[in-house]
């Protein structure tokens, strides 16, 4: 009895403390701080919940994944593709409310996988739009802010939270591989393009990088060359259209570049990513590497970069270790994540949206169209050659990009598209006859090609690109016969380029001879029966046109102009679109005669060669920029070399007249406003880009003969109709950078307000005059070179 009593007894004692226990440990469950939640705590509490392998893995994307390419990461944290195809993700932080992002390429459409699980019965197609460097050539901002808008509805419904575009580097040289992806050669032209678009694609909740930040000017040693460029000219030039995309959009991030500058890597540099970016122009978003640029994570995070893409497990395993010893301060590294996290909170991430995978792509093709028509440029138009004429009905087309078009760039700035237009169907649609005989002929032959090229991977492309099919060479009866046959002729011209690569004078830049012998013959046989030779140029970049351009009766500049492309030509060709596109970048009349041809692509150091990601091998170079601020038409009018077409040069089927400047003072005090009265003098509506260039004095700095302080596109005039378009002129406007004193000086003196056409074409001039030296900003001591730079001078 008393052993029962002694059982019950410590029975009853233990389920008192079993049941007290319980009762404890829900108690302290219950006063248990929940964990912070990413959009409902302060970002510091946030970041203070991280354990430090979150912290580091959070500035480190979740690694690289591409058919044929070994796996590089991922890092944890990486579980399923959320859109296949994009370029990369961010690590996600579940237990406090954090998700990954999806980053996407391309400056020209988004790029992701068409066709998921070989399942072609859905489909993921994106809008291929007409290339930076035609959009740019519309000096239409209002039309680009609306192809941005659109753009940013597909990046938006395909599930990204950052489109990596777009891309702004300066046209340094015409050789340069992706220029097609960059605006211009003038850094307004550039910030104020890059602006509309960041403003048009932001307006959907979405993000853009805006790149590739900076002196990225060729791709040949893209990863280990040295840019050694003056503060001045990084200032003007170089770094200009940035800060005005900064300033105009607030790019969610900016993606810094791959070269060294000035002996650092750019993503390594705290002068470029803190001193300039963040504390002379106030950038409140973060920066991205591109993908596995610099050589050094802790150094990148010390620089202000703070997001390392694609990310692979040794940097985190660097950064990790640099915290520990104390190399990196966990503060930096904290600041770093403030910065992404500012941003993931606006991203659809965030918000849980939930994407349909089905935009408007119908109607964003119709945009596409109409967008490519406004920016191309009409070169030539002897005896109105165009727009084709009501007799004209059977169209000879030579040429083979006339039977395939190429809508854009390669690499990251080439877009899966549903379709594309070639000249020849966009032709037949407007109602023309494209000669059957030749288009058999032609069709048939690029056929053939491809099959001796099949269709490689992305990075196979990139590491190996398909050489361009040869150009048919046709026999000159043939010529005579179709000369005979057909109303008038059409010879398309093509050239493509791309990331990874520069492009090559021979067969490239100049015609080949094939090329130039079509034309000779074709324009002879057309000539001799009285008809009318056209040529379209469907290039990405400038190439020669000197050796040829007295052949033809008209050259059209179609650039690489999206999807639509045919549509869009024929539109401009048949006159139901006149042609109000300019030149945003000059055309040369000798490739010697451009300012840094003596230098680029630079000097390369093989005995010193490395290798790098991927397996690539690296080798050490460096390109002076000896021609200073005198890129493009700055050089070409201060030294007056004739160039094949200058700067903000194009021709319309209709005429403008410009009367009437006035300035609202003839003495500077803060501002002046410039008006002038556009009318159209001609028989056709048509739009006129007017530009306004200013002379400044130059009795204290070097300057160019004159710069490009603003633009604008009249609206659509009808015969005999006048539009009056103001400019305001700021201090800032008429400021060049004193590398001396670190500061924006605008010089007292005489200057000269030009109004024209084009840089050459000055239509109205009126003088102002600024009493005393102006101070219009104070800069950071930042990005001086370690070399005397023997630059170019205007004396």
């Amino acid at each position: 009895m008393y052993k029962l009593r002694t059982a019950f007894a410590t029975l009853l004692l233990g389920l008192t403390i079993l049941f007290s226990d319980k009762a404890g440990a829900q108690n302290l469950a219950s006063n248990k701080k929940p964990l912070p939640q990413l959009g409902k705590s302060p970002i510091k509490e946030i970041i203070s919940a991280m354990t430090l392998e979150e912290k580091v893995n959070f500035v480190v994307g979740n690694g690289f994944k591409m058919p044929g390419v070994t796996p590089q990461g991922p890092t944890i944290g990486q579980t399923k593709d959320k859109v296949p195809g994009a370029a990369g993700t961010t690590y996600a932080i579940p237990r406090l409310g954090i998700p990954g992002m999806v980053v996407s390429d391309g400056p020209a459409g988004v790029r992701i996988d068409p066709i998921r699980n070989q399942d072609s019965s859905i489909t993921f197609y994106a809008t291929a739009w007409p290339v930076g460097t035609l959009l740019a050539s519309s000096w239409d901002t209002a039309l680009v802010r609306k192809t941005g808008a659109a753009f940013g509805n597909e990046v938006h419904e395909y599930g990204i939270d950052v489109l990596l575009g777009p891309g702004m580097n300066i046209h340094r040289n015409p050789l340069g591989g992706r220029n097609f992806e960059y605006y211009s050669e003038d850094p307004l032209v550039s910030g104020r393009m890059a602006a509309a678009l960041v403003n048009g694609i932001q307006s959907n909740g979405v993000g853009t990088s805006i790149k590739h930040f900076v002196a990225n000017n060729q791709e040949t040693d893209r990863n280990s060359v040295n840019s050694i460029v003056s503060e001045r000219a990084l200032r003007e030039i170089y770094l200009k259209g940035f800060e005005i995309a900064v300033k105009e959009s607030h790019p969610w991030t900016v993606m810094s570049s791959y070269n060294y500058l000035n002996g650092t890597y750019a993503s390594q540099s705290h002068d470029l990513l803190t001193n300039i970016l963040r504390n002379d122009w106030g950038y409140k978003g973060f920066v991205m590497t591109d993908w596995f640029g610099g050589n050094d994570p802790v150094a990148q995070m010390n620089a202000g970069n703070n997001l390392l893409m694609p990310g692979t497990p040794e940097q985190s395993k660097k950064i990790m270790a640099a915290v520990q010893s104390g190399k990196l301060s966990e503060k930096i590294l904290d600041e770093n994540i403030a910065g992404i996290l500012n941003i993931l909170v606006k991203s659809p991430a965030f918000k849980s949206y939930h994407f349909s995978n089905s935009p408007d792509l119908k109607k964003h093709a119709e945009l596409s169209r109409m967008a490519a028509a406004e920016g191309m440029v009409l070169l030539k138009n002897n005896n109105n050659a165009l727009p084709l004429t009501s007799n004209i009905h059977k169209i000879a087309l030579f040429g083979i990009d006339g039977y395939d078009l190429i809508a854009g760039g390669t690499g990251s700035g080439d877009v899966n598209k549903a379709y594309t237009i070639p000249l020849d169907k966009g032709l037949s649609n407007a109602g023309f006859e494209v000669d059957p005989e030749l288009k058999d002929v032609m069709k048939k032959y690029i056929a053939e090609e491809k099959i001796k090229h099949p269709k490689k991977s992305f990075i196979e492309e990139f590491m190996n690109p398909t050489p361009p099919i040869v150009e048919f060479a046709m026999d000159k009866q043939t010529i005579s016969k179709k000369a005979a046959e057909s109303d008038i002729a059409i010879i398309a011209i093509g050239r493509n380029a791309g990331e990874g690569h520069d492009r090559n004078l021979p067969g490239d830049y100049y015609l080949t001879e094939t090329e130039k012998a079509l034309i000779k013959n074709v324009s002879n046989a057309f000539h001799e029966q009285h008809k009318k030779i056209i040529i379209v140029l469907n290039i990405g970049g400038v190439i020669d046109v000197s050796e040829w351009r007295d052949d033809p009766d008209a050259i059209l500049l179609a650039w690489q102009p999206g999807q639509e492309g045919g549509n869009a030509i024929t539109d401009v060709l048949s006159g139901k679109v006149d042609p109000s596109g300019k030149l945003a970048t000059s055309f040369p009349y000798h490739y010697n005669d451009v300012p840094s041809a003596k230098n680029f692509p630079g000097k390369e150091f093989p005995e010193k060669a490395t290798t790098g990601a991927l397996g690539m091998k690296l080798i050490p170079a460096e390109v002076i920029y000896e021609e200073g601020i005198y890129v493009g038409y700055r050089y070409y009018n201060s030294f007056h070399v004739k160039t094949a077409y200058e700067f903000g040069y194009g021709l319309s089927y209709s005429h403008f007249d410009y009367k009437s400047l006035k300035l609202s003072s003839t003495d500077f005090k803060n501002q002046i406003t410039a008006s002038v009265t556009i009318t159209n003098t001609g028989k056709s509506a048509g739009k006129e880009v007017v530009q306004l260039y200013i002379s400044a004095p130059a009795k204290k700095m070097d300057k160019p003969s004159e710069e490009l302080k603003a633009f604008a596109k009249t609206k659509l005039l009808a015969p005999g109709q006048s539009q009056t378009l103001s400019f305001i002129i700021k201090a800032s406007d008429l400021a060049s950078f004193d590398s001396n004193t670190s500061s924006w000086v605008a010089e007292a003196g005489e200057y000269t307000l030009k109004i024209g056409a084009s840089s050459l074409d000055i239509r109205q001039t009126k003088k102002f005059q600024l009493d005393k030296e102006l101070v219009t900003g104070k800069t950071s001591k930042s990005l001086v070179p370690k070399i005397e730079i023997n630059e170019m001078k205007n004396q």
